[in-house]
C-alpha cells in the first residue's frame, strides 16, 4: 500500500491491537467494575485508600507506575534532534498545551462552578472541582498519546518528539503552572506535595525509562537493532501497561463509587466543561494545523496530544494534594470517564478528514 493511500483512507489502520480495537468497551466494563466493587465493598476500598505515605496513596502509585513506564521507555531523547524538523506541528503543540489549554480550562471551571452552576454546587466544593480541572487542564497527555496517534497513522517518530519535548517542558512548567493556576483561584497550594507529585510521576519514570532504552539499545542482541530492541521489551511489557491502566480505572471509580451513584447530577456537571474543553481545544489545534497545511499525520497527533490529558498525573496529584475522597480527585476520576469516549470520537472525526490535510 502506498503512502498516499495510507493518507487518504478512512478505516483504521492495520495492526491495531486487540485492546486499542476495544479500548472504549474495556474501559467502560472497568468503570462499571468499580462503581459496582465500590458500592458493594466499600471497606475494601476504604482500606487501599489508608495505604499512603507523605499523603501518597501507594496502591495508586504502583499502578500508575505501571501503566507510565512501558510507555515511558518509548520516549526517545535523541530524538530531539529532529526538534527543528517540520516545526509548524511541534509550535502548534507547544501553543496549545502551555500557552492555550490551561488557562481555558481554568477559566471554564471558574465560568461553570462559580457562575452558571453556582446556585447548585456550595463554593467550598465548587473550589475543589476547580483545582481538579486545572490539574487536568495543565497535564498534557505523555502516554495514552501514542495510542490515540496510532489510531490515526500518525509519523511516530514525530509523535515521539512531541511527547519528548512536552516531558521535558512538562518537568519544569507543571509545578509552577499549577500553583499560578490555583492561586489565582485562590486555592492554598501545597509546594512540597506537588514538587513530590511531578518527581514520582513525570521526573522518575521519564528517567528510568530513559535508561532502560539506553541499557536496551546498548546491549541489543547480536544483529537485533537497538529500536527493535526497544521495540521488543515495550511489547513485553505491554501486558503490564494494559492491566494497570485497567485496574487504575477500576480502583479510581471504586473509590468515588458511592458519589458517582449518590450524585450522577454531580458527575454531569463536571463533564460539561471537561466536553467543552476537549472539543474546543481539538478545534483550535486542527484548525490551526489545517490553516498552516501541516500534513495530516503530524496534523493529527499534534491536535490529539493536545486534547488528551495526562490523567494518571493529574488523578495522583489531586489525590495528593486534596484527598483521595476530594472533590479535586472526583474531577479527574470524571475526566478518565469522559476521555475515553471523547478521544475515540475525535479520532474518528481525524480519520474522515484527513483528505483535508497535505500528505507529507
Amino acid at each position: 500500500m502506498t503512502n498516499d493511500s495510507l493518507a487518504l483512507s478512512s478505516q483504521p489502520p492495520a495492526g491495531i491491537g486487540f485492546f486499542e480495537k476495544w479500548l472504549s468497551v474495556w474501559v467502560a466494563l472497568c468503570i462499571a467494575a468499580g462503581v459496582i466493587l465500590g458500592n458493594l465493598a466499600p471497606g475494601l476500598f476504604e482500606a487501599l485508600a489508608g495505604l499512603e505515605y507523605a499523603s501518597v496513596n501507594l496502591v495508586v502509585a504502583v499502578l500508575i507506575w505501571a501503566m507510565v513506564y512501558p510507555m515511558m521507555v518509548n520516549v526517545d531523547f535523541a530524538s530531539l534532534r529532529h526538534i527543528g524538523d517540520r516545526p509548524k506541528g511541534l509550535a502548534v503543540t507547544i501553543a496549545v498545551n502551555w500557552l492555550i489549554k490551561p488557562f481555558t480550562m481554568a477559566a471554564l471551571g471558574v465560568l461553570f462552578f462559580e457562575v452558571i452552576f453556582a446556585d447548585m454546587i456550595a463554593p467550598a466544593d465548587a473550589q475543589q472541582y476547580i483545582a481538579g480541572l486545572i490539574l487536568l487542564g495543565a497535564a498534557p497527555c505523555t502516554a495514552m498519546v501514542f495510542v490515540w496517534s496510532q489510531l490515526t497513522r500518525g509519523d511516530a517518530t514525530y509523535t515521539l518528539v512531541q511527547v519528548s519535548v512536552n516531558d521535558v517542558i512538562m518537568i519544569f512548567t507543571f509545578a509552577p503552572l499549577v500553583a499560578l493556576l490555583l492561586g489565582v483561584t485562590d486555592i492554598a497550594v501545597p509546594w512540597e506535595t506537588l514538587l513530590l507529585s511531578v518527581g514520582l510521576y513525570v521526573v522518575i519514570p521519564l528517567a528510568a525509562g530513559a535508561l532502560t532504552r539506553h541499557r536496551l539499545i546498548a546491549h541489543a542482541r547480536g544483529g537485533e537493532s537497538g529500536e527493535t530492541a526497544v521495540a521488543r521489551f515495550t511489547g513485553a511489557l505491554k501486558p503490564v501497561s494494559v492491566l494497570g491502566l485497567l485496574a487504575t480505572v477500576v480502583l479510581l471509580f471504586g473509590f468515588q463509587g458511592q458519589i458517582i451513584i449518590d450524585k450522577p447530577t454531580l458527575i454531569a456537571l463536571i463533564a460539561v466543561p471537561l466536553i467543552i474543553q476537549s472539543y474546543g481545544i481539538f478545534a483550535v489545534a486542527y484548525a490551526a494545523a489545517w490553516a498552516w497545511r501541516i500534513p495530516f499525520n503530524v496534523a493529527a497527533p499534534c491536535a490529539l496530544i493536545g486534547t488528551s490529558n495526562f490523567f494518571e498525573l493529574a488523578v495522583a496529584v489531586a489525590i495528593s494534594l486534596f484527598g483521595l475522597n476530594s472533590g479535586a480527585a472526583l474531577t479527574t476520576v470524571v475526566g478518565v470517564l469522559v476521555e475515553v469516549p471523547v478521544m475515540l470520537s475525535l479520532v474518528a472525526f481525524a480519520n474522515r478528514t484527513r483528505a483535508w490535510f497535505p500528505v507529507s
